[in-house]
């Protein structure tokens, strides 16, 4: 052999392995699943220390994985708080919340801006398949899907599962006082879409949590052979409940906790998916809540824990919420004490596909991928607690100061504070002694640095926020 052949053949060979190793980069870029329930208190799982409901795959799940004990929501309501995950920015940025509506129902005529950017739209610049399966509430008209946002696909329900009350149905508000009632599917006329199209209504909730689990098992063996993100958001244990009769009767947590049950069994079809198809260890799962438990509805509703109040409120039974991070190949196990909130979500998932997040907005996440591989620590020193358009409080480090709180139970109402209250979350993670007489310096810190994050909110435009929440 020549020298000149000698010479092709080494550039052939060259070649080829350029090519494989650009191949294998291609396949290395991880997939994302999101696990997003419908709110599931902080206490409402073994792993996270509930004593009746058992939840054998999220245990597993967080003993393989990453238990995150202090991560936030973006809001301790749903559309706001999803509004907050897909997009990394809080909801007084993105306009989905408001004063006078708090969330989105079925006759509003808005919802999140086109022009926001979501985690899908990121990741499809990467080539990444797309799907939303579940409740999505951020706009039921057709300019405000899934289809629209970034996802290829979407099969779910548009807005909360207890909105379209049929007339004459029974009043679940009053019928939750009674721990035997099972409501009927039929009372609750809301739509199952699959894209933009409605294909029952209304939807047999009965099955609804199976249904949206076989619709998520089939994205991930149809899309083996590219990166895929999946948003799966479970519309339950949002009031009313009802689950498979499988599951019902099985659980000593009543039937709050039969609904539990089943999404754990929804959890574990997903990760056992992935192992079976070699996926699991290119594949990081977050399992997490969108506020806290709507604790009005007594049996019917979940437990915060040791934590202070639930759902709607501020305090940390509102927007603290059980998360795992689980990646058999990606996610360095252990349990991880440091900050983090879905609003991270948008720039750890930018940063360990190889994506862009948006740079001509102002962003409110950070990277965590440094924690999830065990090399780094959260960037996330700081939270703001937004709701209904209005800050409420803040969060450094350990410190949390309250300017306006909800009431606990019935978070309609508001209470006004004489004065600023003051936690010291690490020693007191109830929220239970007020400390602000005797740390003056710390109440006028946090009270600066919400000063200075207000001013970086000004360019938000209230009148807006309430046109696109639907008023």
């Amino acid at each position: 052999m020549n020298r000149t052949s000698l010479f092709l053949l080494a550039v052939a060979i060259c070649l080829a392995f350029l090519s494989l190793s650009v191949r294998g980069q291609e396949s290395s870029k991880p997939n994302f699943v999101v696990i997003f329930c419908d709110d599931l208190g902080y206490g409402d799982l073994s792993c996270f220390g509930n004593p009746s409901i058992k939840t054998p795959y999220l245990d597993r799940m967080a003993a393989e994985g990453q238990k995150w004990t202090q991560f936030y929501v973006a809001s301790p309501v749903c559309t706001p708080s999803r509004a907050g995950l897909l997009t990394g920015r809080y909801p007084i940025r993105n306009g989905m919340t408001s004063a006078k509506r708090v969330v989105l129902f079925p006759d509003s005529a808005k919802g999140l801006a086109p022009s926001e950017v979501t985690i899908a739209e990121v990741l499809k610049e990467k080539d990444y398949a797309t799907a939303a399966v579940g409740k999505w509430h951020l706009g039921h008209l057709p300019e405000f899907l899934p289809t629209n946002q970034g996802f290829d696909t979407y099969y779910g329900i548009p807005y909360s599962n207890d909105m379209d009350r049929v007339a004459d149905a029974p009043n679940y508000r009053e019928m939750a006082n009674d721990p035997n009632w099972y409501p009927d599917t039929n009372s609750y006329n809301v739509p199952l879409m699959d894209g933009e199209k409605v294909i029952e209504r209304p939807a047999d909730q009965n099955t609804i949590t199976k249904r949206f689990t076989e619709k998520a098992v089939e994205f991930i063996e149809v899309n083996q052979e590219k990166p895929f993100f999946l948003y799966l958001a479970h519309s339950l244990p949002h009031i009313p409940l009802f689950c498979h009769p499988d599951f019902r009767g099985k659980s000593l947590g009543s039937l709050y906790g039969d609904v539990i049950e089943e999404i754990d069994w929804s959890v574990g079809q997903v990760l056992e998916t992935l192992r079976k198809t070699g996926l699991d260890k290119n594949t990081v799962v977050v399992f997490s809540s969108d506020n806290g438990p709507w604790l009005s509805f007594k049996t019917h509703g979940g437990s915060a824990g040791p934590l202070r109040a639930g759902k709607g409120t501020t305090f940390e039974g509102g927007q603290r919420v059980p998360t795992i991070f689980w990646g058999p190949g990606i996610v360095e196990p252990g349990m991880v004490t440091e900050m983090g909130s879905t609003l991270d979500l948008m720039k750890t998932f930018a940063a360990m596909s190889g994506a862009e997040s948006p740079s001509d907005r102002k962003m409110d996440s950070f990277d965590l991928s440094p924690v999830l591989r065990g090399d780094g620590k959260s960037p996330r020193t700081d939270f703001h607690y937004w709701t209904r358009a209005e800050i409420h409080a803040i969060r450094s480090r350990k410190w949390k100061l309250h300017l306006k709180q909800r009431e606990p139970i019935n978070y309609g109402k508001a209470v006004e504070l004489a004065e600023p209250e003051l936690y010291d979350l690490a020693a007191d993670i109830s929220e239970t002694y007020n400390v602000a007489k005797k740390y003056p310096d710390v109440v006028a810190d946090l009270q600066a640095k919400l000063k200075a994050h207000l001013a970086d909110a000004a360019d938000s435009d209230p009148d807006q926020l309430v046109d696109k929440i639907g008023e």
